[in-house]
């Protein structure tokens, strides 16, 4: 298997990269269509699906381009899409889009499961990882711990009973008027505060690895509401040491009796400098590997599909034409 090329349509973002196979990225292409819902509060699904209908022929032309390959012919031993889960109508833009270039090139192509991409995005940047890797998903909407016994073979621990940990950013920034998306703000701003200056319950003590961040999110308006003297630094502060130490509470707990290898952290809000810094330390402490993907590995890029893809077209063959989108695709069904 040599060039895949990968196309990501799940949620504001069309993207699409070329990747050998290697997993070396040839290309990678991101438009984001974020200023559009910036007014909002948060994505509107019809205007999102509207931009990549507009955006992607010409994003998948630029990373051809940029691969080195000819956008009307390509070379390319495959396609990756994907197809969940995410917004319909955004899914549906990059399946109708990966179908025909399919048919077009005579190029075979398989969906992908956009959280297994995630999975993927480290080992674009670290290939000789070694196993099993507990990894922490984190992001806009979706928080979960997941064993990867290897590269495609990975088992879900735990995951959110309630908000995705980047939903509960994204609410307590629209709570403190800090607009949209929340999780850079709060992170910025929590660099100038002080943690605990607004007392915060302990979430999920139990043994079990779920995660619960909506009773979080409430304490942080009810503490306000009694406290409006605190800085908004001191608030960012108390509510991102709050979320970290569940994060890192669950790590540690999943990975305490099993022997694993390292430590991973994927999805967009793998770009939060306190869990970075958390998840180090965390490795430092088990003497084990830290494998923390660059910032633009964290947020959905295509060169993540495009991995999975590599190891989908291998291990489960192409998909059918008559595939379609699978917003609630979950991680745990993919096998």
């Amino acid at each position: 298997m040599g060039l895949v090329l990968g196309i990501e349509t799940s949620c504001d973002e069309t993207a699409a990269a070329v990747v050998d196979d290697q997993l070396a990225i040839r290309s990678s292409v991101v438009e984001s269509s974020l200023e559009v819902h910036k007014d909002f509060g948060g994505v509107v699904p019809e205007l999102a699906g509207r931009a990549h209908v507009a955006t992607i022929g010409p994003v998948v032309r630029r990373a051809l381009e940029e691969a080195g390959l000819d956008p009307l012919a390509p070379e390319l031993d495959g396609i990756a899409v994907t197809s969940g889960p995410g917004l319909i109508g955004s899914l549906l833009v990059g399946l109708a889009a990966a179908k025909s270039y399919s048919l077009a090139w005579g190029t075979p192509y398989v969906g992908v499961n956009h959280l297994e991409g995630h999975l993927f995005a480290p080992m674009l940047e670290q290939p000789a990882m070694l196993w099993p890797v507990m990894t922490l998903l984190v992001s806009g909407g979706h928080s979960m711990i997941v064993l990867q016994h290897a590269a495609g073979r990975h088992e879900v621990l735990g995951e959110t009973i309630d908000d995705a940990v980047g939903e509960a950013y994204d609410k307590v920034a629209r709570w403190l008027g800090l607009g949209y998306p929340g999780g850079p703000v709060i992170d910025k701003m929590s660099m100038e505060g002080t943690a605990g200056s607004l007392p915060l319950p302990k979430s999920m003590t139990g043994v079990g690895l779920d995660f619960s961040f909506s009773g979080l999110k409430t304490a942080v308006v009810r503490g306000t509401e009694k406290r409006p003297d605190l800085s908004m630094s001191d608030v960012a502060a108390s509510f991102q040491a709050a979320v970290c130490e569940q994060l890192l509470r669950k790590l540690r707990q999943a990975i305490d009796g099993r022997e694993v290898q390292g430590i991973a952290l994927a999805g967009g809000v793998a770009a939060n400098s306190a869990l970075r810094a958390g998840v180090t330390a965390l490795a430092d402490d088990y003497g084990i590997e830290s494998h923390l993907p660059s910032m633009k590995m964290c947020t959905d890029n295509a060169a993540m599909i495009a991995a999975a893809g590599h190891y989908r077209l291998r291990h489960d063959g192409p998909s059918q034409l008559d595939l379609s989108a699978l917003p609630n695709w979950q991680l745990a069904d993919v096998r």
